[in-house]
């Protein structure tokens, strides 16, 4: 092999880890070269579906056409954030490199100091998570919760803009990775740690063809096995409950002490039902 084309959303986050992915991959493999090939996915194109609806198109609403891509052998590896990959993969796909965890909480950007208590009384905060409703409605039952879509500056830009929204939640990794320049003035981000995480968030992960042994060599060298060891647990988990990636499930898996310990908890409309391994 003497070129790797990896397979990308188009959006500035989706560029950003795909970038990342090939760094890496060229320190190993110094004598690689890499492509870059943007497909559109059904969520990048359906702005006007509401990611928490029953039935919302289907499972794969962000990694379809980049599993397609890899089926009919127009990319080698497709890179994903983990927590858009559905748990039940396509038969032929494998994931070969998972990337080593970058933060995997939840963060508040707010036209407000304080974090979720300098919020004001009835405050609206954009999401368009069931997961994250869910679980800030427990911290601020006063608070209103408005449906956004877009990519992450999309949505930074659009809460900024709108004078009836007070703030956003966000991946704390998705603003890490897309520097500091991202949040735009007059918005103030703090992390909220009181929020369990989506199973994967914070994690990369690169998939290709099960019987593409060469790229699959190629990707070992940049997988972290800890990460993966705790996303599995955290998907597991996911596929257990027979949840795609929009159950308003919220799990947490650290290693400590050479242990896996794993905290979820199923943030249900009427309640939470708590579920721990």
């Amino acid at each position: 092999m003497k070129t790797l084309i990896l397979g990308t959303r188009g959006s500035d986050l989706a560029l950003v880890q795909t970038r990342d992915v090939a760094a890496r991959l060229g320190r190993a493999h110094p004598d690689l070269v890499f492509g870059e090939k943007i497909i559109r996915t059904t969520g990048d194109k359906r702005l006007d579906v509401s990611l928490p609806a029953p039935g919302a198109l289907d499972k794969g609403l962000f990694t379809k056409e980049l599993e397609e891509a890899l089926l009919d052998g127009s990319i080698h590896a497709a890179v994903h954030s983990l927590k858009d990959l559905p748990t039940e993969q396509p038969p032929g796909l494998v994931i070969s490199a998972i990337l080593e965890r970058a933060d995997l909480s939840d963060a508040l950007a707010s036209k407000y100091a304080g974090g979720w208590r300098g919020l004001p009384q009835g405050a609206t905060v954009a999401t368009s998570s069931l997961r994250r409703k869910n679980q800030f409605l427990l911290l601020r039952p006063d608070a209103k919760i408005e449906e956004i879509r877009g990519n992450v500056p999309t949505r930074l830009r659009k809460v900024l803009e709108n004078p009836a929204i007070d703030a956003l939640i966000v991946a704390s990794a998705a603003l890490a990775r897309l520097g500091g320049n991202t949040v735009p003035d007059g918005l103030e981000v703090t992390t909220i740690g009181e929020m369990l995480p989506a199973p994967g968030q914070g994690a990369v992960a690169v998939e290709c063809r099960e019987d593409d042994a060469e790229t699959r060599a190629v990707l070992a060298s940049i997988h972290h096995e800890p990460t993966a060891r705790c996303v599995r647990a955290e998907r597991e988990l996911l596929r257990e409950l027979g949840g795609g990636c929009h159950l308003p499930l919220g799990a947490r898996a650290v290693i400590e002490n050479g242990e896996l310990r794993l905290l979820a908890g199923l943030f249900e409309a009427n309640g939470i039902r708590w579920l721990s391994r």
